[in-house]
């Protein structure tokens, strides 16, 4: 399930009629080209010419990337689609990272696998309008009409034998009118040059020799350097601390206490998140060195607040006191699930769980804040820069106008980064200070001071009729949240597959109200629930005597497109990407024993996805996971091979270290786990070969950042039962439940 502020976005895929191009002569001669949403008349007249296209008299072409590079490789992607219809050798092109300018860029965010989707058409737009321009100046120039002149390689070219590189062509090219976005007419995908390409990352080189681009590489003169302690508990603020002893430590500047500037609360889309900033003590030094060695030194008082008594332990026997009732709230009932029951051949129960878990991005959070006079700036690694100028303004009473915020790349953030707290944090005691601070949470701040993805408790209990088809489906849940509003992304959508597939169904949840603060995580809400629903069609799978995949053929029905929730559901995509599967991994070839192959499949943020797993469990239940296979559907283009299978691969690896190793636990209120050893990534070792296939079908793009996820979870799982005979239904996997 997509958080409701990035499904909004799904329903402008298509370009504003207000987008044109502005057409001016830059300094230098050089052609701009800007994409707005204002009329044109006020943008020439405020010189609002945030350009998305930028070509030089020695024809070198520098195009702008709008949206946040968080390593999903948009910096790459979506100057390939202008550049593809600018008709320019990609050799001539630099890559510019835009700041925040919502006055000329539309959707600047990166989040819920949306930048194919919004940017596809809209950005070749405007590359086929440039291109389009400097054809009519060429035309002019030479007396002829602009249909007999063609491009190629940023030249123009004439039957003639006449031809100009667009570099000449940009003076007169800036005196002519824009035509309207929609009215261009783009290239036939055939004579593509760009588009489909296999293309190394812009800024791949620069990663390899360590060049500083993100967020904690930042340095503005006459910056200090900060550390922010919050309380170990959350919802908990500050009564006391050491500070004049703090204040004398070598290299310190100041130390004082932040109260907050908003309430603890429950927020029906935030989950149990701060509004605004939240109360801590701020170190600053002249480096951060010496800020993190003076926190060492602080002694606090806290007052511990209302949720101190809360643990992983105090969860799971509340759920389990909810579970053996029925659920608080029933959403969704098709048919009478009960009475079916009843009646069914056969049924099977089965319980899992699954823990809260931490973003862990591998660049822990910071921002760099100048806050004077009323005047912001910030250089920040931010998924959300629109969000973050909203929370500045308002925490820090300065109008959003002056916020200003250079985007950096991203260490990493698979929806961490759609947080803006630690921008606050930074801007706060800047203003406090009077000078421009570096704020670096460590990586205990980050993993303790997390938007968790929730945990969950659930309880299926399936029917099956005498020919093995599913006829009941009955399932309970315990998450997080207050009354009837789910935390964010701890809700199981009522039209999550297979809903509107099983005649008698029903979805009922029982909420826990908790100060842990929780929010979007790489595939959110179906990160968890799709290796609830899949490992539960599995087991259904093997009560009935079916193969998995024929089962899962069968539950889908007839090849229609079906309504899932808010989006649409397609069987016949979903039968695509199962077809390919099965044919990639050789499913139902004989294999040695205590090794099996598991299957799953998910329709996630528009994307389809199915995916095999080979593992091996060994006598002391030490999981070897041999290989994965992915076949996957987003639409009929990928834009950039090589970037589409990174992504789907870093999906997929993701998804393994969810099902393995990590996991976040409470106790006293505060988390237990504190770096890498406690919630560790996959490490090197246990990374198998992932072979990725792309099925094209004849549906606009959709991205990558997501889909691949969900299924490996229950894939893997799934192979563990083929191979052992023993389920997993509790995350991360034990190994001494596997022993034997």
């Amino acid at each position: 399930m997509l958080p409701s502020e990035l499904k909004k976005r799904i329903a402008g895929l298509k370009p504003s009629r207000r987008a044109f191009l502005a057409v001016s002569a830059a300094a230098g001669g050089a052609l701009v080209v800007g994409y707005y949403t204002l009329g044109r008349g006020k943008a020439l007249k405020d010189g609002a010419l945030n350009a998305f296209v930028t070509i030089a008299p020695d024809n070198t072409v520098t195009l702008v990337a709008k949206n946040p590079e968080i390593g999903q490789g948009v910096k790459t992607m979506l100057p390939m689609l202008i550049a593809e219809e600018l008709d320019v050798d990609w050799r001539q092109v630099n890559i510019e990272q835009a700041d925040f300018d919502p006055e000329n860029f539309k959707g600047q965010y990166a989040g819920g696998s949306m930048a194919t989707p919004e940017n596809y058409t809209p950005l070749r737009q405007i590359g086929a309008a440039t291109r389009f321009v400097l054809v009519q100046a060429a035309a002019e120039q030479w007396g002829v009409s602009a249909s007999e002149c063609t491009t190629a390689s940023g030249m123009v070219h004439h039957a003639s034998g006449k031809s100009a590189p667009y570099g000449a062509l940009v003076k007169a090219a800036a005196k002519l009118k824009a035509p309207d976005l929609k009215a261009v007419k783009l290239k036939d995908p055939t004579r593509y040059t760009i588009i489909g390409k296999p293309t190394i990352g812009i800024d791949s080189p620069k990663l390899v020799r360590g060049a500083p681009l993100f967020g904690i590489d930042v340095e503005v003169p006459g910056m200090l350097y900060a550390v922010f302690h919050k309380c170990p508990v959350f919802g908990g603020s500050v009564k006391s601390a050491n500070l004049d002893e703090i204040k004398k430590l070598p290299g310190i500047k100041d130390a004082f206490i932040v109260a907050g500037a908003g309430a603890h609360v429950f927020e029906a889309e935030g989950g149990t998140a701060s509004t605004g900033l939240q109360p801590g003590i701020a170190i600053v030094a002249d480096s951060w060195w010496r800020a993190q060695k003076a926190r060492d030194s602080l002694k606090v008082v806290w007052d511990e607040g209302p949720y101190a008594h809360h643990s992983s332990e105090f969860f799971a026997q509340t759920a389990d006191a909810l579970l053996a009732k029925d659920p608080a709230w029933v959403y969704r009932k098709d048919g009478d699930p009960a009475a079916a029951l009843k009646t069914a051949a056969k049924t099977i129960e089965a319980r899992y769980d699954y823990p809260f878990l931490a973003h862990a991005t591998l660049e822990p959070q910071n921002c760099t804040a100048h806050v004077a006079d009323g005047k912001c700036e910030f250089w920040a690694p931010t998924q959300l820069p629109e969000a973050a100028r909203g929370l500045i303004a308002g925490t820090l009473g300065v109008k959003e106008k002056d916020v200003v915020i250079h985007i950096t790349r991203s260490g990493g953030a698979f929806g961490r980064r759609l947080m803006n707290d630690y921008m606050v944090e930074a801007g706060w005691i800047s203003q406090q200070v009077g000078a421009p601070v570096k704020l670096i949470w460590s990586r205990e701040d980050d993993v303790q001071h997390d938007f968790y993805r929730p945990a969950g408790w659930h309880k299926i209990k399936g029917g099956l009729d005498a020919e093995g088809k599913i006829v009941a489906w009955q399932h309970a849940f315990v998450s997080f949240g207050k009354g009837h509003e789910f935390a964010s992304c701890a809700g199981l959508d009522p039209g999550s597959y297979p809903a509107g597939r099983i005649p008698n169904l029903s979805f009922g949840t029982s909420l826990i109200q908790t100060g842990v603060p929780m929010g979007p995580l790489r595939a959110p809400s179906e990160n968890a629930m799709v290796w609830v629903f899949q490992s539960f069609l599995d087991e259904l799978a093997h009560a009935a005597g079916k193969d998995p995949i024929d089962f899962a053929i069968a539950v889908l029905g007839k090849p229609e497109t079906k309504p899932l929730g808010a989006e649409v559901f397609s069987a016949a995509r979903v039968l695509g990407v199962l077809t390919k599967v099965r044919t990639m991994c050789g499913w139902g070839r004989k294999l040695p024993a205590r090794t099996g192959l598991g299957v799953a499949f998910s329709f996630c943020h528009l994307g389809y996805a199915a995916e095999v797993v080979e593992a091996a469990v060994a006598k002391d239940g030490t999981v070897t996971l041999n290989q994965v296979w992915a076949a996957i559907d987003v639409g009929r283009q990928i834009v950039n091979p090589m970037g589409a299978e990174n992504q789907a691969q870093g999906s997929v690896i993701d998804g393994l270290a969810h099902a393995l190793n990590e996991k976040i636990t409470f106790a006293n209120g505060r988390t237990v786990q504190s770096n890498f050893d406690g919630h560790s990534p996959l490490t090197m070792r246990q990374v198998p070969p992932v072979e990725v296939a792309f099925v094209l079908s004849d549906h606009e793009p959709s991205g990558l950042g997501e889909p691949a996820m969900p299924p490996v979870i229950p894939a893997l799982t799934n192979a563990i039962f083929a191979a052992t005979g023993k389920r997993v239904r509790s995350l991360p996997i034990d190994p001494a439940m596997l022993a034997g």
